[in-house]
């Protein structure tokens, strides 16, 4: 794959990623709640990345029981509340507000790396993060205050997607070295389903399965929202470097913030675009700090851990 694919490849699985507001949006309207688009979400992406495994490499499936800790951590405690989070925030904000605010992770991964992998914090990092704080203000409506401005349970909500999509770097570090990513990726998915499929009373929902409707919005939110996109910007990861993917990922609450304006009439301010711009920008420069330094080879350390 030449860069330029694999460029196309990244933008295309973040750009997907960015009309999940689009499914989100359709079930709520259809009936479902918030914890039940979760386990929709979690129990459709695990049935077609197992098919998707059984045609590539059943060797892929295989893990060791001891190491279903990672995997608690991947699926239950980031996938399951980071999504209920999102899901939730799009609910009780918007969908641009909503998708903003899971931008916030990479500044939260910065804190808990430094934290628990003792990384250093540059001034470009301390930069980004305090861009991040301002753009978040902006988008929210507190700075300045304005009548658009969002609760706080909006608020918390925001945060906590932002905060728990960043455990997934941290818990999927560990995991990533002594497992492929598909198979990460496959068992964050079974183990979410397993923890909140049981308590979200989908079986009482039945007759909001009988309409080909939700069928298409089920399968576009498995398919087309979570599956399709991380194969794409995982193989357009194999190509290119980490730092430059993740900026080109950006792209993802730029597409969120369109489709919420042009699909669903949603209006923001000018400060309000401001922050989204800061908000943009701050992911930008926190992941630019990180070319000149030491990026983790998942092969090598499976190797080393072996």
């Amino acid at each position: 794959m030449s860069q330029k694919s694999a460029l196309f490849s990244i933008g295309t699985g973040a750009a997907l990623w960015g009309i999940i507001g689009f499914y989100v949006t359709y079930l709520y309207n259809i009936g479902f709640t918030p914890a039940q688009v979760v386990s929709l979400r979690v129990l459709s992406a695990s049935l077609l990345l197992g098919l998707y495994l059984l045609s590539k490499d059943r060797r892929l499936f295989k893990i060791k029981a001891g190491d279903s800790r990672y995997f608690i951590g991947t699926g239950i405690i980031s996938i399951v509340l980071f999504n209920w989070c999102l899901f939730s925030a799009i609910e009780e904000t918007s969908i641009s507000v909503a998708s903003i605010l899971l931008y916030t992770a990479p500044a939260f991964v910065t804190i808990l790396s430094r934290l628990i992998f003792k990384e250093s914090l540059t001034v470009r990092k301390v930069s980004a993060l305090l861009i991040t704080f301002l753009g978040c203000a902006l988008v929210v409506g507190i700075v300045p205050h304005s009548e658009q401005s969002i609760s706080m349970y909006g608020l918390i909500l925001g945060l906590g997607s932002g905060l728990f999509y960043a455990l997934y770097s941290i818990f999927g570090k560990f995991a990533l070295v002594h497992y492929d990513s598909l198979t990460v990726t496959f068992y964050t998915f079974v183990f979410a389903s397993i923890a909140i499929v049981p308590f979200s009373g989908l079986w009482n929902e039945a007759s909001l399965f009988s309409t080909v409707s939700t069928w298409l919005y089920v399968l576009g939110l498995g398919l087309l929202s979570t599956m399709l996109p991380f194969i794409l910007y995982t193989k357009g990861l194999s190509f290119i470097e980490s730092s430059k993917a993740s900026i080109i990922a950006t792209i993802e609450p730029v597409v969120a913030t369109l489709m919420g304006f042009l699909v669903f009439q949603e209006q923001l301010t000018l400060w309000q675009y401001s922050g989204v711009g800061l908000v943009i920008t701050a992911v930008i420069v926190v992941q630019d700090s990180k070319k000149n330094t030491r990026s983790i080879n998942p092969e090598k350390e499976r190797a080393a851990a072996n």
